[in-house]
């Protein structure tokens, strides 16, 4: 199978060598920021236990809050597919962008104009320092994807891992199938 080239917009899927990992142990990482200083990604499948009204009770917003990754925990970020309602969004790739203009958000929200379709917020990112990325693909710890979901905030969260495991077959799919702790089993 030929490598993928890191780039912002390319999604991480967790080997399962890292099971252990309590921090990405089957996750799926959008890749929001690659270059020569390191990287940075949100991880798309963790749902916190929060919503946005439990974060910024301001809001009344049902809104699932998910964790991003290990670093800066105690800051919300994120992600979204509306960069013509949010003005200073960074594209990282078609159609999606990372960050903006806040107060617009929190308008939009207010007015019931965002809705999951649209929006991701996340506790936290996975930050990789200069090379250390590039170190853990070849140590097996992550897959690299193209992302080719139409809307990737449609994609259920619950099989995420799973489903992108499974179609490269043969170990990955035993593994894709195996329980959360195979110790248990």
């Amino acid at each position: 199978m030929d490598a993928i080239k890191l780039t912002k917009g390319k999604l991480l899927i967790a080997e399962p060598s890292i099971l252990g990992d309590s921090s990405f142990n089957r996750s799926v990482v959008l890749l929001t920021e690659h270059d020569e200083n390191g990287s940075v990604g949100f991880i798309f499948n963790k749902p916190a236990p929060y919503t946005l009204s439990d974060l910024i009770p301001e809001l009344d917003s049902t809104l699932k809050v998910y964790f991003g990754g290990p670093v800066s925990e105690d800051n919300l970020y994120f992600v979204h597919n509306v960069p013509e309602l949010i003005p200073d969004s960074i594209e990282i790739t078609n159609g999606i962008y990372w960050g903006g203009d806040f107060e617009a958000v929190q308008s939009l929200i207010k007015d019931g104009v965002l809705s999951e379709n649209d929006i991701r917020f996340f506790l936290g990112y996975s930050g990789w320092s200069e090379q250390q990325l590039e170190e853990e693909l070849s140590i097996t710890s992550w897959l690299v994807i193209e992302n080719k979901f139409q809307n990737l905030f449609k994609i259920s969260h619950n099989n995420f891992w799973k489903d992108e495991l499974i179609k490269y077959g043969g170990v990955y799919q035993i593994w894709a199938n195996a329980p959360k702790n195979p110790s248990l089993n």
